[in-house]
């Protein structure tokens, strides 16, 4: 009998001993509007799709940093475009959007492709279709602020940056219609990535159910090639979910990242034991074992509500990513530095 209290009392300690960090929602950059509507979902005990979908809503609607939402990153004609998806990490479902046009909310329309089809990803003017199928209204996506940096881009600076290679005109001089050269020089430069070019937002969630879910946001790179979509509505590259396991979301120069797919090895890494820090930095050690120039980031977030993060290419400017879970009284703005190698 002494020995069964024994074990109760222990078993008593153990459990008082383990702080509950779920529900956790963690989000890209210094996006607190997002995560404070994110989290207001959770802590009512909402679900975690909800609060992604809401979450980089706010950030579409607001306009953060000129880089999400209407309004910003024009493209080579001037026309602002989105990219958004959402992950269920608990059936392992995903809804996407790339390149969509006159669409404001691209994040509700990824869900409702989730949700409302069998497909995964839609693109182009008829994702535009497809949403005004499901209810959403057709508006213009460019504004003066828009058209004012286009003109500046395209007149003042002889379209300069762009994305092209190996054509002429030579494009570091100037502007298209291009031709391709018959002799490829094969330079690449990297995209500049900094607070006003970093392009999504990712965020990363977890219900008081145990369910995880991850999305997206963007209107892509800016003076991007016109039908470019980058990494945000890849599936694995953007952002990914898994209800064993946790979620990862990444961040910055998509047309490298989106090849190496470094959301899904955070979260696979996290699988095999590997702390959210360790899983982010894999992530992004691989990336810049290839091209060392590239700029961009990672976060994730295991089932126990650890979480961590990792950048690389920003300089001396530290990565911020803001969190808020069970265990906090208000949201926190984290940094982390960017070095390489990181150890």
């Amino acid at each position: 009998m002494t020995k069964v209290c024994v074990f109760i009392a222990l078993l008593l300690v153990v459990l008082v001993n383990c702080e509950q960090n779920t529900p956790i929602v963690i989000t890209t950059w210094d996006f607190v509007n997002s995560t404070i509507s994110a989290w207001n979902i959770l802590k009512q005990g909402g679900i975690s799709l909800d609060a992604i979908e809401k979450g980089t809503s706010v950030c579409e609607e607001q306009q953060c940093d000129g880089t999400v939402g209407y309004g910003g990153s024009p493209d080579e004609n001037g026309e602002t475009t989105l990219d958004a998806l959402i992950m269920d990490g608990r059936t392992m479902n995903v809804g996407a959007v790339g390149a969509i046009r006159r669409i404001k909310s691209a994040a509700s329309v990824a869900r409702h492709v989730l949700e409302h089809t069998k497909h995964s990803i839609l693109v182009g003017e008829l994702a535009t279709q497809f949403a005004e199928q499901m209810g959403f209204q057709e508006e213009s996506l460019s504004t003066p602020e828009s058209k004012r940096i286009w003109l500046g881009w395209y007149y003042a600076h002889h379209c300069q940056p762009n994305f092209w290679t190996d054509v002429t005109p030579d494009p570091s001089k100037f502007c298209g219609p291009y031709k391709k050269l018959e002799q490829r020089i094969d330079k690449w430069l990297p995209m500049k990535v900094d607070r006003h070019n970093h392009d999504t937002i990712g965020m990363v969630a977890i219900d008081s159910k145990g369910d995880v879910a991850a999305g997206t946001s963007t209107n892509g790179a800016k003076f991007k090639i016109p039908g470019r979509i980058g990494d945000s509505p890849i599936p694995g590259a953007g952002a990914y979910a898994d209800n064993a396991v946790g979620g990862a979301a990444a961040t910055g120069d998509g047309d490298v990242m989106l090849r190496f797919l470094p959301s899904f090895l955070a979260v696979e890494e996290m699988r095999r034991g590997k702390t959210p820090t360790e899983a982010a930095r894999v992530a992004i050690n691989r990336i810049a074992s290839y091209y060392p120039d590239f700029a961009g980031a990672v976060i994730a977030v295991n089932v126990d509500g650890v979480y961590g993060a990792a950048c690389h290419g920003l300089g001396d400017q530290p990565f911020p990513f803001v969190v808020q879970r069970i265990t906090m009284d208000k949201y926190k703005v984290e940094t982390v530095n960017c070095s390489w190698p990181l150890n």
